[in-house]
C-alpha cells in the first residue's frame, strides 16, 4: 500500500524553528524493540502522558517528549502527519492507546491517518483500528486568512464569521514531495507548500 496523500510543511510561528539543531530530531521508531529501548530510559511520569510524534516523509515514526515542538521532532522538515500519541502495556507489549493529529505547527488533516497507521504497523506497535482517537479539523479562513479549528462541524471562522471550506486548505502553495510506498520505493505526488509563519488558533466558535 502506498502512503498516498499530501505531505505537510511547517506553518507555525518562526520561533520554534530556531530550536531545530542537528541531532535534535525525535527518536526514530522502526520496531517495537526500538520503542522498548527508548521507553526504558524514560521516567514513569513521562511514559504516563502522550508524546509528540511526527511521521517523516520516509514513513518513519519519530517521537519526542510531549512538550517538544513538532518542527524540532521532525528536524525542520515536512511530515506525512503529526500530533500526540499515548502508549500503554497490553499482554506484555506496547500498544497505542490514544493518538491525535493535534499539531499547531503542521496542522495536518484527519486524512493523514493512513500514514500514521502504516508507520505504527511497520514498527510492530498495536494501534486503534479505526483512525485517530481524537481528530482535529484545521481550516484557514479564505476571507481573513486566519487559521481555525472547526468544532462540531461548525465551518464558520471565529474571527470574521466567514465560511470555512469543507476540505483542508491550511497551506495552498502546493509542491511535489516524495511519498514512500510500503516496499520502500519512492514516488512523487502532490503535497502542501511552504509554511506561512502562522500557527493554528484554538478558539471555540
Amino acid at each position: 500500500m502506498n502512503l498516498r496523500g499530501r505531505s505537510y510543511r511547517y506553518v507555525g510561528p518562526a520561533e520554534p524553528t530556531e530550536l531545530v539543531r542537528p541531532g535534535a530530531a525525535g527518536r526514530s521508531i522502526r520496531s517495537a524493540a526500538d520503542f522498548a529501548r527508548w521507553a526504558a530510559g524514560l521516567p514513569a511520569a513521562e511514559l504516563s502522558e502522550p508524546f509528540t510524534f511526527v511521521v517523516d516523509t520516509t514513513g518513519v515514526l519519530r517521537l519526542a517528549p510531549r512538550r517538544s515542538e513538532h518542527v524540532v521532532c521532525a528536524g525542520g522538515g515536512p511530515v506525512l502527519s503529526a500530533g500526540e500519541i499515548g502508549f500503554g502495556r497490553e499482554s506484555g507489549r506496547w500498544v497505542v492507546r490514544t493518538v491525535s493529529n493535534q499539531s499547531a505547527g503542521y496542522c495536518p488533516d484527519t486524512d493523514s491517518w493512513p500514514a500514521v497507521a502504516a508507520a505504527l504497523d511497520a514498527a510492530g506497535l498495536g494501534r486503534p483500528p479505526g483512525g485517530f482517537t481524537h481528530e482535529v479539523v484545521f481550516r484557514r479562513c479564505p476571507a481573513c486568512g486566519q487559521l481555525n479549528i472547526v468544532w462540531d462541524e461548525h465551518y464558520v471562522c471565529v474571527f470574521c464569521d466567514g465560511s470555512l471550506p469543507p476540505t483542508w486548505n491550511v497551506d495552498q502553495r502546493a509542491h511535489v514531495a516524495p511519498l514512500v510506498s510500503a516496499n520502500g520505493s519512492t514516488e512523487y505526488g502532490p503535497a502542501s507548500g511552504a509554511g506561512t509563519g502562522e500557527s493554528c488558533t484554538v478558539r471555540r466558535g
